[in-house]
């Protein structure tokens, strides 16, 4: 098994009591198959983790989208806390090196695993929070997802723009906002397409695209800012 100490370094934490670090390692067929040495796995840090996961990253959404509605917020929560989300964090980490496993899983290429690389992140955020408490495991989540946030949140996450816009418009004036192609530029293999976003009759935003989607993605966009809505 891997020197623990260089996993905790790739996680910024330095764990008071190592065996919280070694049982978040710990998969079910390694207990299965070896009962007297972990009599436990990481299942119940597991579920720990998950709450510590949620709660860090609905209060950091909850900060930084003030105008988004709740079920706006939730779907945000769910794509950073999903599973794949998760395992991509672990990969990055290499921590499906680290885990202990039972024979018959590792055979199976259980160390790279998406449900394993998930689940045995989710305990070691449950590890670091009993360890450390809930700041210090809100920092190793912040950490480690870090950029999964950036990128399922910031201005790349496009898709977002016009469900965020249909929401506000609809909870504000039950009106539902409605795109045109205004104009189309460039010869035919670099078109540019320009969107319009308009709620009844008044215009709320342009944008432009190598698409028709790019381009109402950016209108929905520019409406949001010219709404003065926060959506980075």
């Amino acid at each position: 098994m891997t020197d623990l100490a260089a996993l905790q370094t790739l996680i910024g934490l330095n764990f008071k009591d190592a065996s919280l670090l070694e049982l978040s390692l710990i998969h079910s067929s390694y207990v299965n198959e070896n009962p007297d040495l972990a009599p436990i796995s990481n299942e119940r840090l597991e579920f720990l983790g998950d709450a510590v996961l949620g709660f860090v990253f609905a209060t950091r959404l909850y900060n930084s989208f003030g105008q988004s509605s709740e079920g706006e917020l939730t779907r945000l929560r769910s794509r950073i806390v999903r599973g794949s989300t998760l395992a991509r964090a672990a990969t990055r980490i290499d921590l499906g090196e680290y885990l202990y496993l039972g024979k018959g899983e590792e055979a199976s290429g259980g160390r790279s695993k998406p449900a394993n690389l998930a689940g045995a992140l989710e305990a070691l955020i449950g590890a670091a929070y009993l360890d450390q408490g809930a700041a210090a495991a809100g920092e190793v989540a912040t950490r480690l997802l870090s950029s999964d946030f950036a990128e399922l949140t910031g201005p790349k996450a496009g898709m977002d723009y016009k469900s965020r816009l249909q929401e506000f418009t609809q909870a504000n004036q039950q009106v539902t906002p409605r795109y045109s192609i205004v104009d189309t530029s460039g010869p035919d293999h670099a078109r540019r397409f320009t969107a319009e976003v308009r709620l009844n009759v008044k215009p709320l935003g342009r944008g432009q695209g190598r698409s028709k989607k790019e381009a109402e993605i950016e209108a929905a966009r520019q409406a949001l800012i010219g709404l003065g809505i926060n959506f980075t």
